[in-house]
């Protein structure tokens, strides 16, 4: 069964910057492509960023483009999300996923197949 635990959320004030971190158990982590969502309070689950099997590729959410990074660490399991110059509308739960070995660059929620539990980031004003 594959387990994914989210870590590095937080309060935090705009321009400051958070890592999340995403370790994966239970699949071999690096036959799939990993990514990023959040939730903010009434709106739907949106895509973020994602990272390919190897690390090469990636692909982020235009309003995150050159403040957010994902990156992966094979060899530990675990993906990160650096979060820079953090704005109030970054505000939601954050979830990590494990993309489908049939997706190598996922984008759309029904090509992740795993979901962890999620991890809150505010960012005040």
């Amino acid at each position: 069964q594959v387990q994914l635990v989210e870590s590095g959320g937080g309060l935090v004030q705009a321009g400051d910057s958070l890592r999340l971190s995403c370790e994966v158990s239970g699949r071999t982590f690096s036959s799939y492509a990993m990514g990023w969502f959040r939730q903010a309070p009434g709106k739907e689950r949106e895509f973020v960023a994602a990272i390919s099997r190897s690390g090469i590729s990636t692909s982020y959410l235009d309003s995150v483009k050159g403040r957010f990074t994902i990156s992966r660490e094979n060899a530990k399991n675990t993906v990160h999300l650096q979060m820079n110059s953090l704005k109030p509308e970054d505000t939601a739960v954050y979830y990590c996923a494990a993309g489908r070995l049939t997706a190598p660059m996922p984008r759309t929620a029904s090509d992740f197949a795993s979901w962890g539990q999620g991890t809150q980031v505010t960012v005040s004003s």
